[in-house]
């Protein structure tokens, strides 16, 4: 995050272009007569949902509209139900499967959970019957994996029959369904429904299209516990000199309300585990900064109601998390570090690839430790958001559970593809809004999307803008006004926050974010 980092503007579109090629729709036969398909009840034809589970109240068989036999399903979302259907399988590890089912209607939605490596998806809108297909690699442990079909949130009954997932059958029989529909999810005081949720998915060529099937209206991830504020306003705080404003975390500005101390990083050993220590040359710059002074200062912001997290990576961290075992020693080492520091969480800024199955466990893991005052924030890089399938924001679903917010760096970028499938500049209200769409339409909630920006042009190589871009693309967002030409075709009140590189930087430049852009989003209601 804090060095330099341009991406020409048109090899950026050519890349975004290339990770929707993911989700895009493909129209094959099915399964040759000698592959065994591992769906039971794959055509619906017991006339029921047994060996399915569905969303409450969403789902039935229809005799009405099928594509084979007598009976295929019929689901119809509502404004906070997406109506997805699912069945877990039995599945070799190491090994490859195809996944195909004819659908038909409004925003048709199929893929894979718990695959192992990179869970895949794909998705259709017409009007009568077509089929999708998508394949997969099971990871080196995996010996069950999760299919799903769901529609869209408001739109009107889909339907899917003849459901194969062709490949070696798993050594254990599949987990016995019986007919389930499940409870809708419970909306928290604090989450109202995401108005995304009821209005249409943008239809283009834009790899946004591929939405999660982990997508819900009323998660609301991490909360750190206590009374929050509405929107979240981040900055972080660096743990070393480059010429910045040396702080100590007292002299950070009070509109920032998570503080994320930057950074963490790969242990010695290489074994997943995570190390953090202050850096001597800033503790010598600040007069002598102390542990002790350090973790006084995080419990006075505690004590105003800040949260203060550690920030994980960054451009030059050397982490990764490709095992189960490398999970667990994250897990152990991170939760170990909050423990001596007294931090409220992590951030996840790994800027060098991801992978989303042991980062999200590793995470799971954290936060099963640390309880419910666990603080979970993300940064990816523009790029790394274009499309679900994309690893970071693959990982960033797979967490929504326990996402407090993800901030996109809006900085060190190139021209990007919007969720309406046109291209916008660095620095523009439509680049800013149109790639936070396209997080909300993958699946997280409004109230986990933020924007990052750099507090001044000395703290990132470009994408330096007036606190006016920022706030007007707020106001687009939550209110659909000050838009650019792309306007929104819902608002989220709920838009989760600003952030910036940095408090160090801001405080170089007078503290301009933290008292405009910092202010302004303090202030929304």
């Amino acid at each position: 995050m804090p060095s330099p980092r341009t991406v020409n503007a048109a090899l950026a579109s050519v890349a975004a272009l290339g990770l929707g090629l993911t989700g895009i729709v493909a129209f094959s036969g099915g399964a040759s007569a000698d592959t065994t398909n591992l769906v039971v009840n794959p055509g619906f034809e017991t006339g029921s949902l047994a060996n399915w589970t569905c969303d409450a109240g969403t789902a039935t068989v229809s005799s009405a509209t099928v594509h084979s036999g007598s009976y295929a399903l019929a689901a119809t979302p509502t404004s906070s139900d997406d109506a997805q259907c699912t069945q877990t399988i039995s599945v070799q590890p190491n090994s490859s499967y195809t996944l195909s089912s004819w659908v038909n209607g409004p925003y048709v939605y199929m893929g894979t959970q718990g695959d192992g490596t990179t869970d895949v998806s794909t998705w259709s809108s017409q009007s009568s019957w077509n089929q999708l297909s998508t394949s997969f690699k099971t990871g080196a442990s995996t010996t069950s994996v999760t299919l799903y079909l769901h529609g869209w949130y408001g739109q009107s009954t889909y339907y899917a029959d003849d459901v194969v997932l062709s490949g070696a059958a798993g050594s254990s029989p599949s987990p016995t369904q019986t007919p389930t529909q499940s409870a809708s999810p419970t909306a928290s005081a604090s989450a109202s429904a995401s108005p995304t949720q009821s209005s249409t998915p943008t239809q283009s060529s834009s790899p946004t299209q591929s939405a999660s099937p982990t997508a819900t209206a009323t998660s609301t991830g991490g909360t750190g516990g206590g009374t929050n504020p509405k929107h979240w306003v981040t900055g972080y705080w660096q743990d070393f000199d480059n010429g910045a404003t040396d702080q100590k975390i007292s002299d950070v500005s009070s509109q920032y309300n998570i503080i994320a101390v930057a950074f963490a990083n790969a242990d010695s050993a290489g074994d997943g585990g995570i190390t953090f220590s202050l850096d001597p040359t800033l503790q010598s710059k600040l007069g002598g900064y102390t542990d002790a002074q350090f973790k006084a200062d995080i419990a006075a912001k505690q004590a105003q109601g800040k949260k203060v997290i550690l920030s994980i990576g960054g451009q030059n961290g050397t982490i990764s998390i490709t095992s189960a075992a490398q999970a667990t020693a994250f897990a152990n080492s991170a939760y170990s570090i909050m423990q001596n520091y007294g931090f409220n969480g992590v951030d996840i800024d790994l800027e060098n690839g991801i992978n989303p199955t042991y980062m999200s466990s590793a995470l799971h893991q954290l936060a099963a430790k640390a309880g419910s005052g666990f603080i979970l924030t993300m940064a990816p890089q523009t790029i790394d958001v274009l499309s679900a399938s994309s690893d970071y924001l693959a990982t960033a679903l797979q967490v929504k559970d326990i996402l407090t917010i993800m901030n996109t760096q809006f900085y060190n970028s190139g021209s990007m593809n919007g969720c309406d499938g046109g291209v916008y500049s660095e620095g523009s209200v439509d680049f800013i809004t149109t790639i936070a769409c396209t997080a909300i339409q993958a699946g997280l909630s409004p109230n986990q999307v933020g924007i990052g920006v750099p507090a001044s042009t000395s703290a990132a190589g470009s994408g330096y803008v007036a606190p006016s871009v920022v706030e007007n693309a707020l106001n687009c967002l939550a209110k659909g006004t000050n838009c650019g030409t792309f306007k929104p075709s819902a608002t989220w009140p709920t838009i989760g926050g600003v952030m910036t590189w940095s408090t160090n930087w801001d405080a170089s430049n007078g503290n301009q974010f933290a008292n405009g852009e910092g202010a302004f989003t303090n202030a929304m209601p």
